[in-house]
């Protein structure tokens, strides 16, 4: 059976930096396992898995465009820092998630002054390319309780 939408679908994969860093992977344990077509992984990996079938074995380039996208200067500010509902130090890298207008997301603190804090609301590896390693473990249908409810 082939990868396509709606299809269960199980790998194992390796995610490095272009100089050959391992940013993460499932080798060492579970495989990952999402129904294809619904947004799970990045668009460039879902692209090159679409098509595959259990024991194929890729290795893929994804572009920043196709991953976590580009940076972007307008996804960093300064916030005042009595908004933080936060009974601690807030350091930089710290995470928190946050109505950003774009609805909730997930920002990093990069700078910390007395009254403001510095956040970036770009995904950690936003404006990186990606390789990945991806073993095609396993491809089923998907039961009616697995597919996503619109």
């Amino acid at each position: 059976m082939q990868v396509s939408a709606n299809k269960v679908v199980s790998i194992h994969y390796t995610l490095t930096r272009p100089g050959g860093d391992i940013i993460e992977s499932s080798r060492n344990g579970d495989a990952l396992t999402y129904i294809h077509g619904t947004d799970a992984l990045v668009p460039g990996l879902e692209k090159e898995i679409e098509g595959k079938s259990a024991g194929d074995r890729i290795s893929v380039s994804v572009k920043p465009e196709e991953g976590y996208g580009l940076r972007s200067d307008e996804l960093i500010q300064s916030v005042p820092r009595s908004i933080f509902h936060f009974d601690g130090e807030i350091e930089p890298g710290m995470r928190f998630q946050a109505d950003t207008g774009r609805g909730i997301e997930l920002v990093t603190v990069v700078q910390v002054t007395e009254e403001n804090v510095v956040v970036d609301a770009n995904h950690p590896m936003a404006g990186e390319t990606l390789n990945f390693d991806v073993d095609v473990i396993a491809v089923r249908e998907a039961s009616e309780e697995e597919l996503p409810h619109v």
